[in-house]
Formats: C-alpha cells, structure tokens, sequence
C-alpha cells in the first residue's frame, strides 16, 4: 500500500510536466509552454514499495480547447539504470527528499503492475488518498494470462500515442490524447483494456480508454 504525503515538491509535478510535454511527438498544443492543471487519474502500488506509480490526467488549457493527456509517471529514490531519456525531472519532496520522475512507460515496475491491472490481480488506487480503491477505474482481459513485463519495456512513441512492445506479439498502447467516451469500452479486436475519469475545466467529469491491449499482429 502506498503512502500518500501530503508535502511540498520543489519543482512541482506540473512545473516539470510544463518543459517536457511540449518535447513529446503526441503534444498537440500550439504553446512551447503548457497550461497545465492537474485533472485527475489514479495510482497503482509497487509491491516492493519502493517506486511511486501515478497515472495522471493533465489538462493543457494553452489553446483554442483544452486538452487532456495521459502521463504516466513513476517516483523513484535512485535513478533508474539505463533510463536517463525516460527522465521527466528530478524534484525535492517535503518528506522523502530528492526524487527522480520517470515517463513510467519506460520503468519496469509500472508496466508490471499496469498488466497487472489489465489482468485484475490489482485494484487501482485514488490518486491523493492513502488505502482507497478508485472505483471509477475499470478493465477487461479475455484469454488464458498475458506475459511478464520485460526488464526493459520496447517503448515507441507517435503522434497518436505510446505502443509498448510484449513479448509473444502482445501490444499494449496507451492513449496519451483522451478524448471522453460514453461508454469507456475497448475497440473492437482488444483482448484488454484499462479506462478512467478525470474532470473538464467545466466542473463535470469525463470517461475514456486509458489503455488497449492486443493480441499478434493481427488482432
């Protein structure tokens, strides 16, 4: 189970979001400089405790209509070896101290337990509350169990997105530009999924699919 402190971060999440989202192929804002507020999205747990894991949903209100992105982040004590271009930033935090954020499709852990959830073998965490199911998170998995998250995931990102390459053909993309969705549901050949909620600059809040998995080539 994950702690949640409540402390200052020096810079913030989104003062390091606001230099690094404009860098990224999926950055559709007109701005070289974002106006980022934190929307919603939700947190998985490490079961080492070790590494933070939050997906946030940022919303860049720089344009013509605001949009929102999918940034999956992780949190770590130390760098992680080999994963200096997956770097978002480095932030002093009030009670752990200094801390590496990492694009956490990039870091192992998060990739675990984000198949993890696909499968149902973990619950998705509220974002700012310690022990507390996000009940506005839902996925699907079809199919006899998924492989095991590669020590180093194969990440390609476009301009629709971020594609994870698995092993045995599995695909897993993450939808970085989330467009809301009555109902949230996978599209059609997925054989899993993983959507969730965030709230409009209006007041009201919107669904979408976080995550497709795939199954081959072909699927």
């Amino acid at each position: 189970m994950a702690l949640i402190h409540h402390t200052t971060l020096k810079p913030t999440k989104l003062e390091l979001l606001t230099a690094w989202l404009p860098t990224r192929p999926w950055y559709e804002g007109g701005a070289s400089r974002p106006e980022l507020t934190k929307a919603g999205g939700f947190r998985l747990d490490d079961p080492e405790g070790e590494v933070g894991i939050e997906f946030m949903v940022a919303t860049d209100a720089s344009g013509p209509a605001p949009i929102s992105y999918l940034v999956p982040l992780t949190y770590r004590g130390a760098p992680l070896d080999g994963a200096e271009h997956a770097l978002v930033g480095t932030m002093e935090h009030g009670v752990l101290g200094k801390r590496w954020a990492y694009d956490g499709c990039h870091d192992p852990v998060l990739v675990a337990q984000l198949l993890a959830l696909v499968e149902g073998r973990v619950q998705a965490q509220a974002q700012s509350v310690t022990d507390t199911p996000d009940r506005e998170v839902t996925r699907s998995c079809t199919g006899d169990g998924l492989p095991s998250a590669p020590d180093v995931p194969a990440v390609t990102d476009d301009q629709d997105g971020t594609e994870l390459s698995l092993p045995g053909g599995v695909t897993l993309r993450l939808h970085r530009i989330l467009r809301p969705a009555t109902p949230a549901v996978p599209p059609q050949g997925a054989v899993g999924h993983v959507a969730g909620a965030w709230g409009t600059p209006e007041g009201s809040r919107v669904h979408a699919v976080f995550a497709v998995l795939r199954a081959g080539s072909g699927a």
